[in-house]
């Protein structure tokens, strides 16, 4: 029966354990943990940058023509996009900064 107490986790490859947020490695790497941290750190802040646009949206159009709360929405949009392009491009910058100037390749992510 699915859910007695004597049931042990669902593993995922060869050392990960499935959780409500993906497969996380428990006994890899450190190479495997900080990847997937990164990961899931750009999923969730890609999430939170979708839901601030839809707010300066929403906002902005039923600010009735009060040109505060129409600044305030575009400043927040405007907010929202840059923060996105940022969280995009911080994986290139992280791999440029550590690997080609650096030459950090310990943990590797020059691979």
């Amino acid at each position: 029966m699915p859910g007695s107490p004597g049931d042990k986790a669902i593993t995922c490859g060869s050392n990960g354990i499935n959780t409500a947020i993906g497969c996380l490695p428990v006994l890899g790497s450190t190479n495997e943990f900080l990847s997937s941290l990164l990961s899931w750190a750009v999923g969730v802040g890609s999430g939170v940058a979708f839901l601030l646009m839809l707010y300066a949206g929403f906002m902005i159009m039923t600010a009735s023509g009060n040109p505060e709360r129409i600044k305030a929405g575009q400043e927040l949009m405007t907010s929202a996009v840059a923060g996105l392009i940022l969280l995009i491009f911080s994986i290139f910058i992280l791999r440029f900064i550590g690997v080609d100037i650096l030459g950090l390749d310990a943990f590797g992510f020059g691979n």
